[in-house]
């Protein structure tokens, strides 16, 4: 649970381990090879066995990959870490270039030469992925190779061992619904397409399905394994052994069999001639191959178990909603800290980083952050995705802005929370671009819309106030969370990119408008809401839907330009400060208290 603020990246590591991966390609006589970031999991969160691109280049982001050939080498991130890749590889050994609209896909089939082999690991990429990539290649008259011995992982030669952490049960009153039911209704949906059979491969599914958890990965507690569920409910659940206690094997009970992680390719096989579900986008190109190979018949559609994940009943909304009462108190003696001890401008990155893990800490149902917190002064702060470390450390100065994003996992909710803080007096651009996001994220919060509705159509709202000042933001507006489960969970989605997935009662999602004036500061305001059933409207036409929040913390009112509020807008700010008050004072006692009162009070 404690953050570890050593560089754990870095340019050196790619002056290092780039002429090793070279070596490896050439004994493979290959011309090049593919480097992505995901796992045979297509985990976004990796445990430290599978950061295969850190060990090559030295970018530690959740999101990217790179192609190496021979005589050039590419890394491709999103707009998230476009600041963040430059700090931390090697310009000289890499070029730096855009994930997003096929970036690798487009980089393949310019700069591979006819006749080039290049090289991959079908356990770590999608049949989905792959498509685009085999296509650009032979675009260029190149052939990508699948092979069966990774040219990384022999080069690794001190790469750590996989993770073997207990696996551990979820009793029904915290998930709200036994895993004999959840078997009982992912199987139906199996009956209804015709499929004998389903291969689950992400862990979140499998610990949402099973009603499990573990700590294989970092922030997030699952438990590396992959499930093949059947028709009848029964399932078999690959995971090694050293994974499994016997309260594992009581939860469990006889429908669902303990196998060995080395028997998956057999399973695999034995279900020849059997129709089997399977997501192309989350599967790898190596488990798919091998049901063709043995004969299956594919039905390729969406995870099963994602569109429920993603829909929590009134037992997990109820628990989220007491993880986020139980953050709030936590995020509100951090915000007192920074308002007092964190205005001297002798804090640091690291020491508030620390302060706010310390309050969340002090309340025992607190089982790990959500992700690593992203503590960001001044220029830092308009690096996304920003990790702090000891060489890159900042003091929070005076008449700057600091920003920190933090969640916590609790055994009953996933917190994700941004706020934006001033230190010192802040400079009118700052209110000025804090109150524009501001405007974003109240739009987006108070919006109701028709059913089947997506994100995607929703996204402008959170942008609009920005784009009229010709301004933006590269990332997303919103993602899903988990609970107890991924701080980043899909398929529902707050974006600019396309996403045909409607919002649907249930769903939880983040609001997080942002602003990022480089190497000067970063504003970012994210709260999380679920989508709830609003009451019609007279005289409408349509079921409508709209967001309930779940994140209690003040904002700053310092950074608020109120001459640029309407007055909803200027109601909605008053309407939430009352909320935080109502529902985190009595959490808090004595200076907090009487900060919290004071930090609550109308504009």
């Amino acid at each position: 649970m404690i953050q570890n603020f050593d560089v754990q990246g870095g340019p050196e590591l790619g002056r290092e381990n780039l002429p090793k991966l070279r070596s490896a390609i050439e004994k493979q006589m290959l011309d090049g090879f593919l480097v992505p970031h995901e796992d045979e999991y297509q985990n976004e969160y990796l445990p430290d066995c599978n950061k295969r691109l850190t060990w090559l280049s030295g970018f530690t982001g959740s999101a990217g990959g790179a192609v190496v050939l021979m005589e050039k080498a590419a890394i491709f991130v999103d707009g998230r870490y476009s600041l963040q890749v430059e700090a931390q590889v090697d310009g000289e050994l890499f070029s730096y270039n855009r994930l997003e609209n096929n970036g690798i896909a487009k980089w393949l089939a310019a700069n591979l030469k006819k006749g080039q082999r290049i090289g991959f690991d079908p356990r770590l990429h999608s049949p989905a992925n792959l498509e685009s990539l085999r296509s650009a290649a032979e675009t260029a008259g190149a052939n990508l190779i699948s092979l069966g011995t990774n040219p990384l992982d022999e080069a690794w030669t001190d790469r750590p061992p996989a993770p073997r952490t207990r696996a551990f049960p979820i009793p029904t009153d915290q998930s709200g619904e036994s895993h004999n039911q959840k078997r009982e209704r992912i199987a139906a949906k199996l009956k209804s397409k015709g499929a004998d059979a389903a291969l689950i491969t992400s862990p979140a599914s499998i610990a949402w399905l099973l009603n499990i958890r573990g700590s294989d990965v970092m922030c997030t507690p699952l438990t590396l394994s992959t499930v093949i569920l059947y028709a009848d409910e029964r399932v078999d659940l690959f995971i090694h052994r050293d994974k499994v206690k016997a309260d594992l094997r009581a939860h469990l009970g006889k429908d669902v069999s303990l196998r060995s992680e080395d028997n998956l390719e057999k399973a695999l096989t034995d279900l020849s001639k059997k129709t089997v579900w399977v997501d192309p986008n989350v599967s790898s190109s190596y488990v798919v191959s091998t049901l063709e190979a043995a004969g299956a018949i594919l039905f390729t559609a969406m995870d099963p178990v994602a569109l429920p994940k993603a829909q929590k009943n009134s037992t997990e909304i109820a628990g989220t909603e007491t993880a986020h009462l139980r953050d709030g108190a936590a995020l509100a003696k951090f915000l007192h800290w920074l308002d007092t001890t964190g205005q001297s401008g002798e804090e640091d990155e690291i020491s508030a980083a620390k302060a706010l893990e310390g309050f969340r800490a002090e309340n025992d149902a607190l089982r790990d952050l959500s992700f690593e917190s992203i503590s960001g002064a001044g220029p830092n702060g308009a690096i996304v995705h920003y990790r702090v470390s000891k060489a890159t450390n900042l003091k929070l100065e005076k008449n700057s802005l600091y920003l920190i994003d933090s969640g916590g996992q609790y055994l009953d909710g996933t917190t994700d929370v941004t706020r934006t803080i001033a230190i010192g007096t802040p400079s009118e651009d700052m209110r000025r671009h804090y109150t524009l996001v501001l405007k974003g994220h109240i739009a987006l919060a108070k919006i109701r819309f028709p059913a089947g509705t997506s994100g995607h159509a929703l996204d402008v709202l959170a942008r609009m106030a920005l784009w009229q000042q010709g301004l933006d933001y590269d990332h997303g507006t919103g993602h899903g969370v988990g609970v107890f489960l991924g701080v980043h969970e899909g398929p529902q989605r707050i974006s600019k990119g396309a996403n045909n997935i409607p919002l649907l009662p249930g769903m939880i999602v983040s609001n997080e408008p942002g602003y990022y004036k480089t190497d000067s500061y970063g504003i970012r305001i994210e709260n999380l809401q679920y989508v709830h059933t609003a009451r019609p409207i007279e005289g409408g036409e349509r079921d409508m839907l709209g967001f309930t929040g779940l994140t209690y913390a003040p904002l700053d009112k310092r950074l608020i330009e109120t001459a640029l509020l309407t007055q909803d807008e200027h109601d909605w700010v008053n309407e939430y400060h009352k909320d935080v008050w109502e529902k985190i004072s009595p959490r808090v006692e004595g200076d907090v208290k009487e900060w919290l009162k004071s930090a609550c009070e109308e504009i």
